[in-house]
């Protein structure tokens, strides 16, 4: 957000002032741009009184030029200037309403979840996201039963930032949703809770149509930490995605799986190195005697960076 520095000086303001107000629409937009390059204390309040300017392209470089600013009348011109009917104009206001991060400013932004356009709903909510205000709690709730997609990822977002623990059924029912992207969203937000319901519906997510949920179920298992998802991990490594294995083999790491050791070390003779070198780190992780044996047999292995990992884990296990 912008900060300014009283000696700077990037011209004469009352001069750039004077040009927002001229007919040539492009002497309009460069006064926009100079004008958020000022020191002037009162920038804030000449860029808001141009968020209804008749031009188009002079509203995108007041949407662009709002981002700069963190305060809750920068939120009121931007809802303004998300609802715009030149698309340009709103997605540049989205792009700010997402810079935001002072929790106040999320008044203004919940009036835009109830609007009719999906566009503006989903923007008002990843708007709010960032606040991580206590108020967009009920809103994101509600917006969970929205017939868009798009509107659903991002009230996922604001209800994972708060990471309450009274949001878990509506993150589970989440891992559910129709749309693939909702689901993989879901069970990545709730990787920050240990509790067995979630895990359980994480790992069911393990079995999920969409690789990239699946990817995202295993990453998500190995932060909640619930030793009982081993098996399913387990399983995962015979994924048909090797960026499903990965993230098993990394979850399988940091659950400490003794009992997938030699699940693990099979790995270590896969013809990418991103996998043997994941299985290494995974065993080392683990520091389990019995992956010695295997490990060693990959000490000179082709791959640099699999050979260091190799070293790393047999000094782990020692």
């Amino acid at each position: 957000m912008a900060t300014f520095d009283p000696f700077e000086d990037f011209g004469d303001a009352e001069e750039i002032v004077g040009r927002l107000s001229d007919a040539d629409p492009a002497v309009r937009r460069l006064a926009v741009i100079d004008l958020s390059e000022t020191a002037t204390p009162d920038v804030l309040l000449h860029l808001l009184a141009m968020v209804e300017d008749s031009d188009a392209a002079v509203r995108l470089q007041v949407a662009i030029a709002l981002g700069d600013f963190d305060t809750i009348d920068t939120a009121g011109g931007l809802v303004k200037l998300v609802m715009d009917p030149d698309g340009s104009v709103a997605s540049a206001a989205a792009d700010s309403l997402a810079e935001l991060k002072d929790p106040a400013a999320a008044p203004p932004l919940l009036s835009l979840g109830t609007h009719p356009d999906a566009f503006v709903r989903a923007s008002g909510f990843r708007g709010l996201k960032g606040l991580r205000s206590r108020i967009a709690l009920g809103p994101a709730l509600n917006a969970m039963s929205d017939e868009s997609a798009q509107v659903r990822g991002e009230a996922l977002g604001v209800i994972a930032y708060l990471k309450l623990e009274e949001t878990l059924p509506s993150l589970i029912a989440a891992t559910r949703d129709a749309e693939a992207s909702v689901r993989a969203e879901a069970v990545n937000a709730l990787s920050f809770t240990k509790q067995l319901a979630a895990a359980t519906a994480v790992a069911a997510a393990l079995r999920d149509d969409v690789w990239q949920v699946r990817a995202a179920a295993a990453q998500s298992l190995g932060r909640i930490g619930q030793a009982f998802a081993v098996g399913s991990l387990v399983a995962g490594l015979a994924d048909e995605y090797w960026q499903v294995r990965q993230k098993c083999l990394s979850a399988l790491g940091s659950l400490k799986a003794q009992s997938a050791v030699a699940d693990i070390s099979a790995q270590l003779a896969s013809d990418l190195p991103s996998l043997r070198k994941e299985a290494a780190a995974a065993l080392g992780e683990i520091a389990d005697p019995s992956a010695r044996q295997a490990l060693m047999a990959h000490a000179s292995d082709t791959d640099p960076d699999v050979r260091k990992t190799v070293r790393w884990a047999l000094t782990r296990i020692g």
